[in-house]
């Protein structure tokens, strides 16, 4: 157990402080959602409407989405490092020493899931500027939501990572499954107004769980209007991220190529 604790602590605060040394990285992850957010949510405007949430523009509806990409985007990029560190031979010392697998799987997913939840979390200051107001239950509830939505993406990621031997390589692979979950996540148009074919889609992507449990928490009515309750959407993403995470801790246990 101490090795446990002290390998995963070890990797979290080396995948913390890496990543806020590296400035570029924390801008480049905020800044294209936020421009996405505010060009077309100026577009669509109140030309938009959602059940329940008539009165509403697209900016109020595309917030929670916008969130879930800058969480799912930093999340999933995070798992980069696992890469660089087998290229540069951190890793090989990692897996010769006598911290567990599991160890080294759950430092690294602790360091891509604080970095998603903190910028994230950072997100929330525009909320009063689109008219949303908070509770202190509510405040709560979206902390929680935006944690368990990055660590089951960060394990995703890693587990994505894991067999991958160039950046390039995941880059292509993490481009052509994040965009398509992304826009059916219920993040640009609700759930309960798709076709048939697309709700069973939407419903089978986790992220979708995650987007309406945002959504509700910031407008309970509409979150159970779009057909996903808030607490059991993310009940959905707790367990998407825990059984992500042990396939990922089996996979850290067989043996992998280092080089």
């Amino acid at each position: 157990m101490s090795r446990f604790l002290l390998g995963s602590i070890s990797l979290w605060k080396r995948e913390v402080v890496r990543f806020y040394r590296q400035r570029n990285r924390v801008i480049g992850a905020l800044m294209p959602p936020l421009f996405i957010w505010f060009f077309l949510g100026s577009g669509f405007g109140k030309s938009f409407s959602a059940p329940g949430m008539e009165g509403a523009g697209y900016l109020e509806f595309f917030y929670p989405g916008v969130i879930a990409l800058v969480v799912l985007f930093t999340s999933i990029y995070s798992a980069m490092s696992l890469i660089e560190d087998r290229r540069d031979g951190y890793l090989q010392g990692v897996l010769v020493s006598p911290m567990p697998r599991s160890a080294i799987i759950f430092g690294k997913v602790l360091g891509g899931t604080s970095q998603g939840f903190v910028q994230g979390v950072l997100l929330l200051i525009l909320a009063p500027f689109i008219g949303i107001e908070f509770t202190l239950a509510s405040v709560a509830l979206i902390l929680a939501i935006i944690l368990t939505l990055s660590f089951g993406l960060t394990a995703f990621g890693i587990m994505m990572a894991w067999r991958t031997d160039s950046v390039s390589g995941f880059h292509a692979i993490m481009n052509f499954i994040l965009m398509p979950m992304w826009l059916l996540s219920g993040a640009f148009f609700p759930v309960g107004g798709s076709a048939v074919w697309l709700n069973v889609v939407m419903r089978l992507n986790p992220l979708t769980y995650g987007v309406e449990a945002l959504r509700g928490a910031f407008y309970a009515e509409a979150g159970n209007a779009v057909g996903l309750a808030t607490l059991p959407a993310m009940f959905v993403m707790l367990g998407f991220g825990a059984v992500i995470f042990a396939a990922t801790v089996m996979m850290a246990n067989r043996p992998v190529r280092t080089s």
